[in-house]
């Protein structure tokens, strides 16, 4: 079972990131700090903040849907939160909030605080400054260069096992399977 991507969750994260940058930035910036909340909530809450599926990719991990959202029209439902509260692409590959009245109702305090966190921590480096800082294997660990500009999948269990050891990492993996499982038969 795959985890079950939170579009409305994600916008709002997406908007708290574009807001403390100043309402605007390069989308392949906000993916990579997308990218950061999303395994760091992981790591320390056992659940990623958007629940996107996850790609290593030429200039580092990204968030696969969040990526079709910003890059492809055709995967944006006209009345999705995404397209709501976010711009499409503009000139030099960014993208802005469209009004400052973006909710903040589906991120805990602690999800709040973990985007602040980010933010102070990677939010100064530029796209391509931010691109190499998670090639260095440090942050992103489970980050590998795809041959031929493809796409690797990033698991759970992978980003898990940068700070567990494999059982334990197994372990966690399943059991958060096993919630979004239960979640979606409840939706």
């Amino acid at each position: 079972m795959e985890l079950s991507f939170d579009e409305g969750k994600t916008t709002q994260a997406a908007a708290q990131f574009l807001r403390l940058r100043g309402g605007q930035m390069s989308y392949m910036k906000l993916i990579k700090l997308l990218y950061i909340a999303d395994r760091t909530s992981l790591l320390r809450f056992g659940r990623p903040v958007t629940m996107d599926r996850w790609y290593s990719m030429k200039h580092g991990p990204v968030l696969s849907t969040v990526l079709n959202l910003i890059t492809d029209p055709s995967q944006v439902d006209s009345e999705g939160p995404w397209s709501h509260f976010i711009s499409p692409p503009l000139g030099d590959w960014e993208v802005r909030l469209l009004t400052d009245d973006v909710p903040n109702d589906r991120l805990s305090p602690a999800e709040e605080k973990l985007l602040i966190e980010v933010f102070e921590k990677f939010g100064h480096y530029n796209r391509w400054d931010l691109v190499d800082v998670l090639h260095e294997g440090k942050v992103a660990p489970e980050w590998k260069k795809p041959a031929g500009g493809g796409r690797i999948p990033i698991t759970l269990y992978e980003v898990l096992n940068t700070e567990l050891d494999s059982d334990e990492a197994e372990l966690a993996e399943n059991q958060l399977k096993s919630l979004a499982a239960v979640s979606h038969l409840e939706a």
